[in-house]
């Protein structure tokens, strides 16, 4: 009960607190709440203050003794007492040395009421006079130089030591040093004196801060005799004087250790401990080493501790010989507390010390064992035990630990109380928890006696039969391990023998907090970016939260959005630096739970710079080695795998830096193999999986000694550049290789073979230029490098050569084999390599065509080449034309150049030829159609004819008719009787003696297939004097030719009429042009003087100006007689451009002569390209206006009539007659195309 009871008397204090009822007649016993120290320390006009102050119900009474005796503090002259409730305190006023001194003593307070007496401690009352220091007469202290001295100060005694300075009559402290100490007594030491120390005012002044003052010793006269030879003297103690010391140091309190020596040179001081290291944590040296403070000792610092005083002389020694002691301490404090009646009480009284404490007990602040017997009570181990108390029994009783260092004193009251059960705990309160969790129902109950506590459920069945139900001795009930079921009300019941409480308790147990998926610990790179996720499931019920957490850091404070985004459940850390790396926990949490999950970051990355480089066994110089050691360099978690060396050359090569080689990562040193002469700067880089971290800074630079030169130059050459010298080449030494300020080159030759002496030569170009040599001559060469030092080692022999000649053989040629008509194989005799008068590099087998093996062109000649090894004796020749002839020449050649010429003449046979050219299809009739072509550009041999092959592609059969066309000046066939509602496929291939070629293909059918002609979406565009007329060709309808008419309208006509022009239907558009501005023109569509179309256009511009004569130049007979002699000249151009292109009468033979030798196209490598006549280009590739090409063929009066007056007569393929007679019309190169000119202009027509 005692346990119960004791946390609710608190609230017997403050009745208004509380909704129970505390009966108004229950009483308090006395508790002290302040008292003085126990050491009171006072000096003159200080007032004296002796505090004792309690609490208690009735009011309770105070009284004092001194030195064991009733002292009345109200009856004495001096003494005030306060007279204020809870108050025995007491001031003692008009202090002065003797009164106070009257009232020294031990004090001790008791206060009392009807239920008790509470005692304080002792207070013990200390009074002091105003410090003085005793009259004496200070004799001047006299020492050599070198000697020691100790000037002591003695200050007056007091309870509380003074602060002791050394200064001189200006104020100024003495100064310490290793020589010079202030010992802890206040005396000043000087290890040796110097005439320097030689002063009459050293004064000791004392701070006593208790009385606030500072009283000064007499000054001491130091006299220095100086001499000339101060005698060394190994140390000695000055203090302490003797071999050993034993002190006691108190558990809990600073430990000072003091050893001050003197002697000449001045020792140093040296601390040790021999049972185990000093406590670095809780040891300071002071005072130049010469005090040693332990602070908060505790019983592990017993044992001895050692100062060591020492010079070049030798040492003296000190031991302190420490015992740990303690005042008491409790280990079980006595408390107060209430008991209901029949209830045992105990109190126990535990204190630890050293030496052990001896524990007393008093009742009512009486001795117990002054007490008269009493069975009720006991003391066993310490504890004061009553049994089956009673309200009578209420006492206060004080225990006291005391040794030789200390007193505890411990007040605690037994009360007894008789109270109704009343629960404290609000009834109905709600309790929540998640499940998997604990709970605790509190039911804070009150009563004397004790009342029982008990938990029942809803079936007033109690809780504990579940064994997760658990009480406490405070009557709460716990509950671990929840589970949803055991949501519910719980009831709290509260019985003593007087009566019983019952409170409710409500129990929500919720959804515990998961995470579902936790953040993951991740490996990155510095400078990329990382994302956690987290996602987690709460209690619907709940307010929830997910927050971040680094390190403990809360990132949502930290409001640094660039480099922390947290968003949708993710954490984002850009920019990752090695900072960053560490512990990254998501916490999800509601007000009942809380659950993290910790994911780790690694940021990766090269290593960091090498901190430190230190150059050592810089005796190894000579030796041009040296010892270069470093600090490991930061891994940033991925482990160093090498070291990188590198060094710069400030002298002769600054910023460069170059590397002596990579060690191990586990490595911090190295012996570098140096090269002479070189101004070493070191730096060290360190080289993880990373990469490369920063370089270190820059060591300090050695230099190495001059030596010989250890390498000779390499990659050594002899070849000339002239038939008669030989250039001697060579890599020249690095600069680190010089292994001087400067090098030079010794350059040695002869004959390869000859046993005279070497020609030589010292340069310092790498470059030697040998003269008069016969061409090609092999040489020996060494090159040796030599500087101011040496030479360098024995150099290798390298063989060269004299500069070369042109070769003086030509090849021997064979005979030319033919492979077919495009290839031939060309053999020949290797040259005699005496006569190629150099390294053979090759043969240049150059061929080109030249002509027809009956006529040869006087063309341009391209000619085509071809190169092979040198241990080659054969090429093939490709691409070639068949029926052609060729010629080839085979050169050897060398660096020098091509030698003379072995050469050969063959032909190609003939082959079959390419396809014919430009196969057009035009409709003639319902039955019949004209097909027109031109030859092929490749004849291959001599074209003999042709092949016409076709066959009607809608009525699924497949036979085919062919027949030959044995003329091979043929161009146009007419094909008749053909059906008219079947599309055909032409198939014409040209022929020679070796058959026939590949073959040009074209779909058409005839005029009833094709229906009425279609101009769909025609449409005129004019400008200023020109028109075009544009149309889309129908799908499958046939080619044919018709008339296109610009007819001009209103005025007077002026100027040349406009005749009809010729175009194709597949031809889409046509341009007219010499029509006047702002003219108004119909645009009649005829074929075989029938109209197909009619439309109309005006031209762009202000219309037709018509102007005045003014000269003879307007006249009409000049315009007349001018235009003639134009049209003559055109003819004449016209019929020399015809003969040019034909020829006259002449062989299909002749004309491919004339084609093959007017084109020859380049040849690439071993092939000839393909070739093309500029004469034998496709008809109708350019198509110019045809304005002036057609004589005028009557008047230039309207075809209203279509005859009459204008004589306009048709061929039957409505063409003007006399158009095609006696020559070709040029019409586009169609390719694939089914007929027709696609170029946009008129067709040429070419005039007789």
């Amino acid at each position: 009960m005692a346990a119960a009871l004791w946390y609710v008397w608190p609230l017997l204090l403050c009745k208004p607190c509380l909704l129970i009822h505390i009966p108004e007649e229950l009483l308090e016993p006395p508790v002290i709440t302040e008292q003085s120290p126990r050491r009171l320390v006072v000096f003159p006009t200080d007032d004296i203050s002796l505090k004792c102050e309690a609490t208690g119900k009735p009011e309770v009474q105070f009284r004092w003794t001194q030195d064991g005796v009733h002292f009345e503090p109200e009856k004495e002259v001096g003494v005030t007492v306060r007279q204020v409730p809870h108050s025995g305190s007491f001031t003692i006023t008009g202090n002065n040395s003797n009164f106070a001194q009257r009232f020294q003593g031990t004090y001790r307070c008791f206060a009392s009421n009807k239920l008790g007496t509470a005692m304080s401690h002792e207070i013990q009352l200390m009074a002091e006079g105003a410090p003085k220091w005793p009259k004496e007469t200070v004799k001047p202290v006299e020492v050599e130089e070198g000697e020691p001295v100790v000037l002591p100060c003695h200050p007056p005694p007091s309870a509380e030591p003074p602060r002791i300075y050394w200064m001189n009559s200006k104020i100024l402290h003495i100064k310490q040093d290793d020589r010079v100490t202030m010992g802890q007594n206040g005396n000043l030491y000087f290890a040796n004196v110097l005439t320097t120390d030689n002063h009459s005012d050293y004064i000791c002044h004392a701070h006593f801060l208790g009385a606030r003052t500072i009283i000064q010793k007499e000054p001491i006269d130091l006299r220095v005799k100086a001499t000339n030879s101060m005698i060394d003297r190994k140390p000695r103690l000055l203090f302490p004087t003797n071999s050993s010391s034993h002190l006691v140091a108190l558990q809990g309190q600073p430990l000072v250790l003091e050893c001050i020596a003197e002697g000449f040179p001045t020792p140093t001081i040296k601390w040790l401990r021999p049972s185990g290291p000093m406590p670095a944590d809780r040891v300071t040296y002071q005072n130049h080493n010469k005090t040693l403070q332990l602070v908060n000792v505790g019983e592990e610092d017993d044992g001895e501790y050692r100062c060591l005083a020492e010079n070049s002389l030798g040492s003296a020694r000190h031991a302190y010989y420490i015992t740990v002691e303690a005042a008491p301490y409790w280990l079980h404090k006595p408390e107060s507390n209430l008991y209901g009646p029949g209830e045992t009480a105990r109190l126990d009284c535990q204190a630890q010390g050293r030496p052990q404490p001896e524990v007393s007990w008093r009742i009512n602040g009486i001795p117990v064992k002054e007490l008269t017997g009493d069975q009720k009570y006991r003391i066993q181990q310490g504890s004061l035990i009553l049994s089956n108390v009673q309200p009578g029994d209420t006492m206060v009783t004080q225990c006291e630990a005391r040794n030789r260092h200390g007193v505890l004193l411990a007040n605690a009251y037994i009360y007894v109380v008789q109270l109704p059960a009343q629960i404290l705990t609000p009834d109905n309160q709600t309790y929540m928890a998640v499940e998997g969790s604990g709970a605790h129902l509190l039911c804070k109950a009150f009563g004397a006696p004790v009342p029982s506590v008990q938990w029942l459920n809803k079936k007033e069945e109690t809780v504990l039969q579940d064994e997760r139900f658990f009480p406490y001795a405070n009557g709460t009930l716990g509950i671990r391990d929840l589970q949803a079921n055991d949501t519910g009300r719980y009831f709290c019941q509260a019985t003593n023998d007087q009566n019983n409480v019952t409170i409710v308790a409500i129990l929500q147990v919720k959804e515990a907090t998961q995470i579902t998926q936790g953040p993951q610990s991740a490996i990155e790179k510095k400078g990329s970016r990382v994302t956690f996720t987290c996602q987690a499931s709460f209690d619907p019920s709940l307010k929830h939260s997910i927050t971040w957490h680094s390190d403990g850091r809360d990132l949502q404070e930290l409001g640094d959005s660039d480099k922390y985004f947290i968003e949708d459940r993710r954490l984002i850390i850009h920019s990752l630096d090695y900072n960053d790396q560490g512990n990254y926990s998501c916490v999800a949490s509601t007000q009942l739970d809380r659950v993290e999950r910790v994911a780790e970051l690694l940021v990766v990355g090269s290593p960091g710079p090498v901190p430190r480089l230190e150059l050592s066994d810089l005796h190894l110089l000579k030796h041009s080695q040296v010892r270069l050691s470093w600090s490991p360099a930061e891994d940033h978690n991925a482990p160093i795998e090498k070291y990188d060396i590198e060094f710069e050359d400030k002298e002769m090569a600054p910023e460069k830096w170059n590397s002596l080689g990579k060690v191990a990562g586990n490595q911090t040193s190295t012996t570098l193999k140096l090269s002479p002469y070189v101004h070493y700067t070191f730096r060290v880089t360190a080289i993880n999986k990373y990469g490369r971290g920063e370089p270190s800074q820059e060591s300090e630079t050695v230099v190495t000694p001059e030596a010989a030169p250890e390498k000779n130059p390499e990659d050594v050459k002899g070849e000339g550049n002239e038939p008669h010298n030989m250039v001697i080449t060579w890599q020249p030494l690095r600069w680190m290789d010089w292994n001087a300020p400067q090098v030079q080159y010794r350059v040695q030759w002869r004959p390869l073979g000859a046993r005279g002496t070497w020609q030589e030569q010292t340069v310092s170009d790498p470059f030697l230029v040998v003269s008069n040599t016969s061409a090609f001559v092999p040489y020996e060469i060494t090159v040796q490098a030599v500087n101011s030092q040496g030479k360098g080692p024995e150099p290798h022999v390298t063989i060269g050569y004299s500069g070369e000649d042109l070769p003086q053989a030509s090849p021997q040629l064979e005979d030319v084999e033919i492979l077919n008509p495009n290839t031939v194989l060309v053999k020949w005799r290797p040259v005699d390599p005496a006569q190629v008068k150099g390294h053979l590099r090759g043969y240049n087998v150059t061929y080109w065509r030249t002509g027809h093996p009956k006529k040869h062109s006087k063309r341009h000649i391209h000619r085509a080449h071809v190169v092979v090894a040198a241990n080659t004796t054969s090429a093939t020749l490709g691409g070639l034309r068949p029926y052609s002839s060729y010629h080839v020449e085979v050169r050897a050649f060398n660096r020098r150049g091509a030698g003379p010429a072995g050469d050969t003449t063959f032909s190609t046979p003939e082959g079959v030829p390419g396809h014919p050219e430009a196969l057009h299809v035009e409709c003639q009739s319902d039955t019949s159609l004209l097909l027109r072509w031109q030859p092929p550009l490749s004849h291959n041999g001599v074209l003999t004819g042709y092949v016409l092959s076709y066959r009607a592609l809608d009525d699924g059969g497949e036979e085919q008719l062919s027949f030959r066309l044995p003329d091979p000046e043929l161009r146009t066939h007419n094909l008749t009787n053909l059906s008219p509602r079947l599309r055909y496929r032409f198939q014409l291939q040209a022929t020679t003696k070796e058959g026939p070629g590949d073959a040009i293909v074209r779909d058409g059918g005839t005029m009833a297939l094709s229906g009425i002609p279609d101009f769909g979406n025609i449409s005129a565009t004019a400008g200023e004097n020109y028109s075009i007329v544009s149309w889309v060709p129908k799908e499958g309808q046939c080619n044919f030719g018709f008339h296109i008419w610009f007819k001009a309208l209103g005025e007077e006509k002026m100027g040349a009429p406009l005749l009809p022009q010729y175009v194709h239907y597949n031809q889409s558009s046509y341009t007219q042009g010499d029509l006047q501005p702002g003219t108004d023109y119909e645009i009649h569509l005829l074929k075989e003087r029938v109209l197909l179309r009619q439309m109309a256009v005006k031209t762009n511009g202000t219309g037709r100006v018509r102007l005045s004569p003014t000269g003879f130049a307007t006249e009409g007979w000049f315009i007349g007689f001018v235009s003639a002699i134009i049209l003559l000249l055109l003819i004449l151009l016209i019929l020399c451009f015809i003969k040019r292109s034909k020829g006259g009468k002449y062989s299909v033979k002749d004309k491919e002569d004339t084609q093959v030798d007017s084109e020859a196209r380049p040849m690439k490598d071993e092939t000839f390209g393909e070739y093309s006549d500029n004469e034998e280009k496709a008809f109708g590739s350019s198509q110019p206006s045809l304005n002036g090409d057609i004589k005028p063929l009557g008047s230039d009066d309207s075809l209203a009539d279509y005859g009459g007056s204008v004589d306009v007569q048709f061929n039957e393929d409505g063409s003007f007659i006399g158009q095609y007679s006696g020559k070709k019309e040029k019409e586009a190169a169609g390719g694939n195309d089914s007929s027709g000119a696609t170029s946009p202009v008129n067709p040429a027509v070419a005039l007789e």
